[in-house]
């Protein structure tokens, strides 16, 4: 279990919540010099229907930052931290999670 992920890091990486990156991991993806990873958080147990949350980081050299947070509740809003707020990027990078949320990476 000591792998590196895309982002280079091994079995101590880490997510942007401090967790271990290899909890939840659903996969990653590239865009220019930043590798994104997506991560299913699980459900909240306090909400009536089951809605699963989901983080996706941004690692560009400076260490995991949160990019954005989501559910799979089609009523819900992308929660987007404020340096990727209106970003040009979002439509595609949250298009690029709905891809990894069907084929999760298994390897």
């Amino acid at each position: 279990m000591t792998e590196p992920n895309a982002s280079g890091g091994g079995k101590y990486n880490l997510r942007s919540d401090g967790k271990p990156g290899i909890d939840g991991y659903l996969g990653d993806f590239h865009r220019g010099p930043a590798v994104f990873t997506l991560y299913r958080l699980g459900s909240d147990p306090g909400r009536a229907q089951k809605i699963v949350d989901y983080l996706l980081d941004v690692e560009d050299g400076a260490g995991p930052r949160e990019c954005c947070r989501f559910t799979d509740d089609s009523e819900d809003v992308p929660e987007w931290a404020p340096a990727w707020s209106g970003d040009p990027w979002c439509p595609w990078l949250m298009d690029k999670c709905m891809i990894l949320i069907a084929a999760p990476d298994t390897t």
